[in-house]
């Protein structure tokens, strides 16, 4: 039986990814800082090995015998007191795999990248993995990491390392515990938080078929490839009425200006910098809602066969596991 090392297998992809390879039947090993909780804790089947991708040696020791890596965890933070810890998890911690799974000689490397590393079209059209893109098209410490983190990574192809990156879009599905950002503009939504809305747009994507991606681009990637999981571009207001129509809660009406958004942002900012307490108003966030953040992910469709599952099926999924959860007010 093969054996799958998974990194930020307690977070929400992670934890799908971790999930499916069991139910594939994949031996899967799984890497976790001490004080972390398992997304699916109750699962038996999942061998949790204690250890900081900051700390090669415990990379190492993890990752001895095993045949596949998915390298999904980040630290994924819009704001934090230490920038440098974002920058210590996402790109240092991104080399440690990669220098022990080329070390170990694994089979394939999953790397999970972000649609935030990757370009965008001036004129808000979908873009691709082809979609030109520098560092200083970065807004915040989070993307900066990301991006820097894909360019560290793909050092390691000339060195014979078999690694396909994948680039999910904006997941949302069941399990998202922590919440993620965007897990949390539905929650918000759920429990009345969210009066108005600025005009921007996302790609929404099932998480469970974001899980199925990694799996399909370990199965039929190609080495040095990136595939874009993604599915239906949406804009904000659009993604409001979906959930208005899920949960009968009504929809904001009210669409904010950009540029006094921004003014409060950074006047939040500034304050959060004397308090050290994360803004009222992300910065970096409404930074990133001035575009709209739109991807083509018709590449893993065609080669991966990557899954399409409806977006209403995903955020009604979502808002079920929420309120079942005990989230909701």
């Amino acid at each position: 039986m093969a054996t799958a090392l998974v990194t930020g297998a307690t977070g929400f992809i992670g934890g799908h990814i971790a999930l499916l390879l069991v139910e594939k039947g994949w031996q899967v090993r799984a890497l976790k800082r001490e004080n972390s909780r398992p997304a699916f804790s109750s699962h038996v089947d999942i061998d949790w090995r204690v250890g900081d991708l900051r700390n090669p040696a415990e990379v190492f020791r993890a990752l001895a015998g095993c045949d596949a890596v998915f390298h999904v965890a980040a630290d994924y933070r819009l704001w934090a007191r230490n920038p440098k810890e974002i920058y210590e998890s996402n790109v240092r911690g991104t080399v440690n795999v990669m220098e022990a799974a080329l070390a170990a000689g694994v089979d394939r490397v999953v790397y999970t990248s972000s649609v935030g590393a990757l370009g965008l079209n001036p004129n808000g059209a979908p873009a691709n993995e082809e979609t030109p893109v520098r560092l200083e098209d970065m807004v915040g410490h989070y993307k900066r990491s990301k991006f820097l983190a894909e360019r560290e990574a793909e050092k390691f192809l000339p060195r014979g390392l078999p690694l396909v990156m994948v680039h999910p879009s904006t997941p949302v599905g069941p399990g998202d515990h922590k919440p993620t950002p965007t897990g949390k503009i539905i929650l918000d939504y759920l429990n009345g938080k969210m009066p108005a809305y600025l005009n921007t747009g996302l790609n929404l994507v099932h998480v469970k078929d974001v899980a199925q991606g990694h799996l399909l681009a370990m199965e039929k990637g190609h080495v040095g490839e990136k595939y874009i999981l993604g599915n239906q571009n949406l804009t904000l207001e659009e993604i409001f009425k979906l959930l208005e129509k899920i949960s009968g809660i009504p929809a904001p009406r009210i669409r904010l200006p950009y540029v006094p958004i921004l003014i409060l942002a950074y006047v939040s900012k500034a304050l959060s910098v004397v308090t050290r307490k994360e803004p009222v108003i992300p910065f970096e966030g409404v930074k990133m809602a001035r575009k709209y953040m739109f991807f083509d992910p018709s590449k893993a469709v065609r080669e991966l066969g990557l899954p399409q599952t409806p977006v209403k099926e995903a955020l009604t999924e979502a808002v079920d596991w929420f309120r079942e959860n005990g989230y909701v007010c």
